[in-house]
């Protein structure tokens, strides 16, 4: 085992106090090698966003320990003064919806990140354009969200969660609103992305067209996951279609 990527140990989380209290999560173990990508599936109120808020650092557990990287983020208590530079520093968020700022070109809309925590505006639209030649996007560099399809607003919004190179990133349902083709192309990214930088990925997920493209899947039920080894099939695979451009 790897000893970075994600690392989560009995994690747990209760809402509410007394015999009223429901256990979100009972004693989550887990962990995310770098370069992996890992699926996370589960039925709605099963535990999978609140696992997620968690190592998102957006609600704070009830007990446990969550590394990510080669940082003890939490253990019984956060053991990180600025959660907000957490979040902007350790870990790449892609949704649903791709939330681009409409009024920014797509190069300032990832730029912005790494600018915020005080990288030059120079070198951060390099970092972005950089990414935009690996996902194959350079081209649009100057477009604006409103005039980009669907999946490449996926491209940027893995540009963005990327550009300040952090060891983590978590994926919800980031190909729910795409065809098949399209949630192929996206899929097959982050796959790409996550070996070429050493990311560890989760992907929560129903999107049953992408589930048979993880090596790995967690399964959560009743706040508990279950691992799960499945023989994949590669997303870049000859039957693969061709990434929307």
């Amino acid at each position: 085992m790897q000893p970075y990527g994600i690392t989560i140990e009995n994690l747990r989380k209760r809402y509410g106090d007394g015999p009223t209290a429901v256990e979100a999560l009972k004693g989550v173990d887990m962990h995310v090698a770098p370069g992996e990508v890992v699926g996370l599936i589960g039925p709605s109120g099963s535990g999978k966003s609140t696992l997620l808020k968690a190592l998102g650092a957006v609600i704070e557990p009830t007990a446990g320990r969550m590394t990510l990287g080669d940082r003890v983020i939490y253990d019984d208590g956060w053991k990180v003064r600025d959660l907000r530079a957490l979040r902007r520093d350790l870990i790449g968020f892609v949704f649903q919806a791709p939330h681009l700022i409409p009024f920014l070109d797509i190069t300032d809309n990832v730029a912005l990140l790494p600018m915020l925590a005080g990288v030059s505006k120079r070198e951060s639209r390099q970092r972005a354009l950089a990414l935009f030649e690996t996902l194959d996007i350079a081209h649009r560099a100057t477009a604006m969200p409103a005039q980009l399809s669907g999946g490449e607003q996926q491209r940027v919004a893995i540009a963005r969660a990327l550009v300040n190179r952090p060891p983590v990133i978590l994926a919800d349902e980031p190909t729910a609103p795409l065809d098949s083709e399209r949630a192929i192309a996206v899929i097959t990214t982050l796959n790409e992305m996550a070996r070429r930088f050493d990311t560890a990925v989760i992907v929560v997920t129903h999107d049953e067209k992408i589930i048979p493209t993880f090596r790995r899947l967690y399964q959560i039920r009743d706040g508990r996951p279950l691992e799960q080894e499945i023989t994949p099939h590669p997303p870049n695979s000859a039957a693969e279609p061709a990434a929307p451009r």
